[in-house]
């Protein structure tokens, strides 16, 4: 699913060069839940980024899905952001006027999926979610995980491969972070590559396999 070669990435600041991410070797099979776990400037989010396609490497190699990504133009990156990834972020990200329904339904309306199949998966997922009863309520209606699982909805809606996660419990008290939790580890057994960013090291424990980060470096958890 993915495969990372002696990947870097450093940006400028000042005078200064950072070295974000430092040769990084980095293989995720498919169908794989592991977690992403380190301090804050270890290289996470730059990883992530990367990983999403949200950004390119300086240096090396980042196959997905068995593409080769760091030749594709913007246009192709995105289309194959588009098919193979969703996101879920802490912030949830959701559009304040838009209802449950129309938020899980946007990414198919920028992929000019047919209204009809729109309809259906989006009641598909809102059942999945547990939220066909908050269909229409926009999100200021709605509670913190129930915006959350909206936000998980709206990722999994074009049906991607590969869920990235960043700290997708953060803004969320522990009952509610539990059943997002719950959700992501029903996809992940449902066949999606699951990939979550955390500080918690109790979430960390309940992936299969845990990354740490350091300094830009990556090695290779349980």
């Amino acid at each position: 699913m993915i495969e990372l070669r002696d990947v870097s990435r450093e940006f400028q600041v000042g005078d200064e060069c950072v070295h974000a991410l430092r040769h990084v070797d980095l293989t995720i099979h498919a169908g794989e839940y592991v977690a992403i776990m380190g301090p804050s400037g270890s290289g996470k989010s730059t990883l992530l980024n990367i990983l999403g396609l949200l950004d390119r490497p300086n240096a090396g190699s980042y196959r997905l899905a068995g593409v080769e990504t760091t030749t594709l133009d913007e246009e192709q990156r995105a289309q194959l952001r588009q098919q193979q990834i969703g996101f879920v972020f802490q912030a949830f990200h959701l559009v304040p006027r838009l209802t449950a329904a129309e938020n899980i339904e946007l990414p198919m309306m920028l992929a000019a999926v047919e209204p009809d199949e729109r309809r259906h998966r989006v009641d598909e997922v809102l059942q999945a979610m547990g939220l066909s009863d908050r269909a229409h309520h926009r999100p200021d209606q709605l509670s913190g995980g129930q915006r959350q699982r909206v936000a998980i909805g709206r990722a999994i809606v074009m049906r991607p491969g590969l869920l990235l996660a960043d700290e997708p419990t953060g803004n969320l008290d522990q009952h509610s972070g539990q059943e997002v939790i719950e959700v992501l580890e029903k996809l992940n057994n449902q066949g999606i590559t699951l990939l979550m960013v955390t500080h918690d090291p109790g979430l960390g424990r309940r992936a299969r396999r845990t990354i740490h980060m350091l300094d830009g470096a990556v090695e290779q958890g349980r």
